[in-house]
């Protein structure tokens, strides 16, 4: 009985894994650029299909569109996960692995040669549903970032970096280590942009490059 359990318990990680994966691989800033006519947002700027480039086409509606879709996709998928699932830890524990797969989905998505954007969005929305205290303070770090300094990646790095720090003085011990290999993948993808940033050739927030 215990084993058959535990199957099932796999299996159900398995299911909200796929998913999840496939749910955050939609790109809403490419869909929603199309639909726009402004053409393919992977040949505007920096390439990339997040709400940043989007932002570089001038229109800020679509682009606070796509950070609201693209911050949905992990907050919805962790939100599914952890009521469809026995609530409590096991809630938690499905809620965990729905966000942090929708992120990857997000950064390599299967409809584009996993070829995608860099995730930043869809972990704010991961770490505001599963503990929307941990996700408010790493949204209003970014905030103040942006405000400061206008880059865009920069508050990126900082917040998300921050966010582990933050889970841990909650006493969110999952949600810390979600937090620090989310701050990780973020790094590992910005490395371009902070290649820009030490040489000060990074675009700044609402500029077209």
């Amino acid at each position: 009985m215990q084993e058959n359990a535990i199957d099932i318990v796999s299996r159900a990680h398995l299911i909200v894994a796929l998913f999840s994966y496939l749910l955050g691989s939609i790109p809403f800033g490419l869909v929603l650029t199309r639909l726009a006519g402004l053409g393919d947002i992977r040949e505007i700027g920096s390439g990339n299909v997040g709400a940043t480039n989007v932002l570089r086409t001038g229109n800020k509606p679509l682009a606070l569109l796509t950070l609201m879709l693209d911050a949905g996709k992990g907050g919805i998928a962790a939100m599914i996960a952890y009521h469809v699932y026995p609530g409590g830890e096991n809630g938690i524990d499905f809620a965990i692995v729905a966000g942090l797969t929708a992120v990857i989905g997000h950064n390599f998505p299967l409809w584009l040669r996993f070829q995608g954007g860099k995730g930043v969005a869809t972990t704010l929305g991961t770490l505001l549903a599963i503990s929307w205290q941990i996700g408010l303070a790493a949204c209003v770090t970014w905030a103040v970032i942006a405000a400061v300094f206008r880059y865009s990646s920069l508050a990126a790095l900082v917040a998300l970096a921050a966010s582990p720090f933050y889970a841990w003085y909650l006493g969110s011990e999952k949600v810390a280590v979600l937090a620090a290999l989310l701050a990780i993948l973020a790094i590992i993808r910005h490395q371009e942009n902070i290649k820009r940033l030490f040489k000060g050739e990074e675009g700044k927030i609402g500029k077209k490059k």
